[in-house]
């Protein structure tokens, strides 16, 4: 259907200058992510009257806040009509048999008309489409789109957005035009003392209050100041207060920016696709932003682990070429493939050319089983976005329902043992409350499902339910999800797409990794320093033929200790060891092991 919702009253309540109409419609082009030099032109030209004040400016009055994570139940997929029709129109096309979409656009008429002609491919049912007109400067909205928040766990929905880091006031009010669409209220961190600066695309949310940004969120709330704006003034501990206070989040992991990554938003290298597994773009050896993100991702395991106190299962996938011109140290596109979005029982991911597509679709597969992947190309003739410094995950963003039924479970790892049962663990959260859980698990997802009732874990907290798996003999694999209704009668798998989605754990010999082939003459040494030469935070891999007392220090070339890095026992094998170079002067620099104030080894690292 077609809203002719108009949200310019919005603007002129809180502007009293000439508001700036920056988008693809004045001038027949598309902005990139980030501002280019033509934009803060005509910006520059016109004046900037940035949004002064909107929505909600203080905490949620709530007591048990709860971010929800992108793989839970959505209600709508929202996108900006501003640009790239062909893309938009694919996502629309694989989203309305999921879920409600939510278009915003300048032209209703025209929208409407493209979505139903032939244009890039068949003509679409509109039925489950919203169109609202709205004013818009860019097609991000990933990056300026409002974020659910649950007020009371997993009831009393609102929307969370913060102060936009792009001078692009029409962007910048869409999530007022979200909320009286929906009829949700919208909390914005736009008045001091909660004045806040962020984007969509460096937050991921595990949906139990650990979030992970860049360290964007920390430059660009320090109290300075660019071109257009003056930052907020606020430490890493008011920053993270001010998630708490509006979003539940109180675990704020935050990794150094990128080299080659001009726009800093975690969204181009990584994802979070549930509570335990992390997507991390890996490069060849040395290439691009390759070093950064290893030592970014050591710091994470590290020092953070998930909600369960466990260590974040990492999944590699390749990031490609820009096809011809390389990768992004050599002026290629920073092409990723985990830029992608969830819509319930789909993900839709970017895809450039099949050298590589092939490779990350069966990644995605295989990590996500059940889930039905959609690949729309971000690099084709005419259509090719990821040159803007944006993907899928981008150009979207989402409402969760508003009546969630929360399932959570650490996954089962392969395991040795034929001889006990295995014991199966699971959270669910309905604000009805639960009546009731079920197990399923088969040695094989085409054979039948073998259901089990399961019970209240002892503390009978109405959340907390517990089943067993009988012990499976050796070479078998196990198959099994979870599934559960609420009072009110409202039902749901994990995985979602279940039984079409599953675990899965083998039983039988586990092979250990990590195994090190020591000299038993050397006391310790170094492995790798990366990223090096270093700028940022970087791992310092110490090996130990034995446990031992030692000191990890770091000299500047006149041999001046910079930092004690490590003062203390290490134990044997590998130990990951970090400091930040951000602060340091340019030059050489020394790593040295010291044993009984005897130097066993030493590494050479260069600062940029």
């Amino acid at each position: 259907m077609i809203n002719n919702f108009i949200n310019k009253g919005v603007l002129i309540l809180f502007m009293s200058l000439t508001i700036v109409e920056v988008g693809a419609q004045e001038l027949g082009k598309v902005w990139s992510n980030d501002v280019g030099v033509e934009e803060r032109a005509i910006i520059e030209s016109k004046g900037l009257a940035p949004v002064l004040a909107r929505g909600i400016e203080t905490p949620p009055p709530f007591t048990n806040l709860r971010a929800a994570a992108e793989w839970e139940e959505i209600e709508a997929l929202t996108i900006a009509w501003e640009g790239f029709p062909c893309i938009l129109k694919q996502i629309v096309s694989a989203s309305i048999s999921e879920c409600r979409v939510i278009i915003f656009t300048e032209n209703p008429n025209s929208t409407s008309n493209y979505l139903t002609g032939s244009s890039c491919g068949e003509g679409l049912n509109l039925d489950n489409v919203d169109i609202i007109e709205q004013d818009l400067n860019t097609i991000w909205i990933r990056d300026y789109g409002a974020n659910t928040v649950y007020g009371s766990w997993n009831d009393d929905r609102i929307l969370v957005d913060w102060m936009y880091n792009r001078p692009r006031p029409d962007d910048d009010v869409v999530p007022d035009a979200l909320g009286e669409h929906l009829d949700i209220d919208v909390y914005t961190t736009t008045a001091e003392p909660y004045d806040l600066m962020n984007t969509g695309g460096n937050f991921m949310s595990d949906g139990f209050g650990t979030a992970f940004e860049s360290e964007l969120v920390h430059n660009e709330n320090n109290g300075g100041s660019n071109w257009w704006t003056t930052f907020p003034n606020h430490t890493p501990t008011e920053i993270e207060g001010i998630f708490e206070a509006f979003m539940g989040i109180d675990t704020f992991i935050t990794m150094p920016t990128l080299p080659y990554d001009g726009i800093h938003h975690i969204d181009m290298h990584m994802k979070l696709l549930n509570e335990s597994t992390l997507m991390v773009s890996e490069y060849p050896e040395g290439v691009a932003d390759g070093p950064q993100i290893n030592a970014n991702l050591d710091y994470v395991l590290s020092n953070y682990t998930t909600k369960w106190g466990t260590p974040f299962n990492i999944v590699r996938i390749p990031s490609p070429p820009e096809l011809g011109f390389g990768y992004p140290n050599t002026g290629g596109w920073y092409e990723t493939y985990s830029n992608a979005v969830f819509v319930n029982n789909k993900i839709l991911l970017p895809t450039y050319y099949e050298q590589y597509d092939t490779t990350a679709i069966r990644i995605w597969e295989e990590t996500m089983p059940g889930y039905e992947i959609v690949g729309i190309d971000c690099d084709d003739s005419g259509n090719e976005i990821i040159s803007l410094s944006g993907a899928i995950h981008c150009i979207t963003h989402s409402v969760a329902v508003a009546d969630p039924l929360l399932i959570s479970h650490l996954p089962l790892s392969d395991t040795e043992n034929t001889t006990d049962a295995y014991v199966i663990d699971a959270y669910l959260s309905h604000r009805s409350g639960i009546s009731e859980a079920k197990l399923y698990y088969t040695t094989s997802p085409t054979e039948p499902w073998t259901e089990v009732t399961m019970v209240e874990s002892t503390d009978m907290n109405g959340e907390d339910f517990t089943a067993e798996i009988p012990a499976m003999p050796e070479g078998t694999d196990v198959f099994y999800y979870v599934s559960g209704e609420a009072n009110s009668g409202k039902t749901g798998s994990r995985p979602m797409p279940a039984p079409l989605g599953w675990w899965k754990f083998h039983v039988g010999e586990i092979t250990p990794d990590g195994i090190f082939e020591l000299d038993p003459i050397v006391a310790g040494k170094f492995a790798e320093v990366y990223p090096n030469p270093a700028s940022a935070i970087t791992c310092v891999p110490v090996i130990m033929s034995e446990s031992r007392e030692v000191i990890v220090v770091l000299r500047d070339a006149l041999g001046r200790t910079v930092e004690v890095i490590h003062e203390g026992l290490l134990p044997s094998g590998e130990t990951k060891l970090f400091f930040n170079a951000a602060s340091l002067p340019s030059g050489a620099y020394l790593l040295n092991i010291e044993v009984n104030n005897v130097n066993v080894a030493g590494k050479k690292v260069m600062v940029l």
